[in-house]
């Protein structure tokens, strides 16, 4: 019963006091408009939208069919073969390995302390029989340029700004900041017209 009284009492205390970063009631403080061009920046972008999702199964298939590997030697071969630009997770790769193997497509034997993956003779039928390429989506324009490498830079140069510049500094990077956002959409839109 004193759980449920608890609970009741704490809802009613965070609906009277919500949460707010203690700059929220400072305006004028350098870090409040840095967050807001911030904020301004990455309006209505969620999630990894940034490049289409691969076939991990098929890349799997396909590098394992030139030689042997572990699962961090296949992350590490798609992202160099895409440029950077895809770059699986232990999440995506690890259960695939185990679903591969349960299909009698590769066998997993323990090397070095690590599970090395190879492919079956049924492996290689398989791959030789379904002929694609799943990095293919990777490759063109752009495909060697990290935008995040370049976005992770801009973003430690803010926050140094913020940490030790004057206000008028602070308020140059944030029009700079929003400026930037500006001509990256008209980037977009120059593309969408030609």
């Amino acid at each position: 019963m004193r759980d449920i009284f608890m609970d009741a009492h704490l809802r009613e205390a965070r609906a009277r006091f919500p949460r707010r970063h203690h700059h929220d009631e400072f305006p004028e403080h350098p870090g409040h408009r840095l967050r807001e061009a911030r904020r301004e920046l990455f309006r209505g972008h969620r999630g990894r939208g940034r490049v289409p999702r691969g076939d991990v199964r098929s890349a799997v298939l396909l590098l394992l069919n030139d030689e042997p590997m572990h699962g961090y030697q296949l992350m590490q071969a798609i992202a160099d073969r895409t440029g950077g630009r895809w770059q699986p997770s232990p999440g995506a790769i690890y259960p695939t390995i185990s679903q591969l193997e349960d299909e009698g497509l590769l066998t997993l034997t323990a090397s070095a302390g690590r599970k090395l993956a190879t492919l079956t003779d049924v492996g290689r039928e398989h791959v030789a029989a379904n002929p694609g390429d799943p990095f293919g989506p990777f490759e063109g324009e752009g495909a060697g340029i990290d935008l995040r490498d370049a976005l992770e830079q801009v973003h430690a140069a803010a926050r140094q700004v913020a940490r030790t510049g004057t206000a008028a500094q602070v308020e140059a990077a944030g029009t700079l900041l929003a400026e930037t956002r500006r001509k990256l959409y008209l980037l977009l839109a120059d593309a969408e017209e030609s």
